[in-house]
């Protein structure tokens, strides 16, 4: 059986990051990283006009969590847990075929540190082991090698290349998609 619900949000660990819930003190970070163009330049998304749209999102993600929609995590430094820098987690939760699909992104303070990778590590291993998916996949911008590359890392294989299949800012764009098994399974 697919497992999202949780009696209480699953706070994980690394050797150096902790995986937290989001919380409203959070929602000017998420403002500087949705607002900021390197980070988005491949997350193909409307960007929030304020912090309270932040707030807003930040209301239906924890919201999600509780109906089993999606799980998604604040990622923190140990030594400054209150200090978002990233978010990784899991949405478009597939439960008849046991698939989730991952996304992340990381404040570009912390790129090139191996931060993401540890995150993914973390986050893959839940999700097989305690969410029991078979599947994770991912969808990325055809032209961010960055994230490509972590997937790859990662074990990811490219299943998709989809022409013009999504509609953003006036212009269809191409989409990768990644898939990984569970195998346990």
């Amino acid at each position: 059986m697919l497992i999202l619900n949780f009696n209480k949000f699953p706070v994980l660990e690394t050797e150096r990051l902790i995986l937290r819930e989001h919380a409203l003190s959070d929602a000017e970070n998420i403002f500087k990283m949705r607002t900021n163009e390197a980070v988005m330049k491949y997350i193909d998304r409307e960007r929030p006009k304020d912090l309270e749209d932040v707030k807003t999102f930040i209301t239906t993600f924890n919201e999600g969590f509780e109906n089993g929609d999606n799980l998604a995590w604040v990622i923190a430094l140990k030594e400054n847990p209150s200090q978002m820098i990233g978010s990784v987690g899991y949405w478009r939760t597939d439960y008849p075929n046991h698939r989730a699909e991952i996304g992340y992104m990381l404040h570009p303070d912390y790129w090139r540190k191996g931060i993401i990778s540890e995150a993914l590590k973390r986050t893959i291993d839940f999700g097989f082991n305690d969410m029991n998916l078979h599947t994770i996949k991912a969808n990325i911008n055809v032209e961010n090698d960055a994230s490509r590359q972590i997937l790859i890392k990662h074990g990811f294989v490219k299943e998709a290349h989809f022409k013009q299949d999504y509609y953003f800012r006036g212009k269809f764009l191409d989409s990768e998609i990644y898939g990984l098994l569970n195998p346990k399974h």
